[in-house]
């Protein structure tokens, strides 16, 4: 049995950048919510965050529906 190790190493490196990733994008929509309820206290708009935190939430819902998708397929 031989093992391609350049293989294994870069499966390792994209998984390493693909999580890393959507663990940010996650925590930028996360952040977002959350200064949408600070603006909204201050009397600003909080439309921008909400709209920029979905945005993050449905880059994530399409990354792991990719994801899926490379999977069953």
């Amino acid at each position: 049995m031989k093992i391609d190790w350049a293989a294994l190493g870069t499966v390792f490196g994209v998984s390493l950048v693909a999580t890393v990733a959507l663990v940010g994008l996650f925590t930028l929509g996360i952040v977002g919510l959350s200064k949408q309820e600070s603006a909204a206290a201050q009397g600003g708009s909080a439309t921008l965050a909400r709209t920029g935190a979905y945005a993050c939430f449905a880059l994530c819902a399409a990354a792991v529906a990719y994801g899926i998708y490379l999977i069953v397929v």
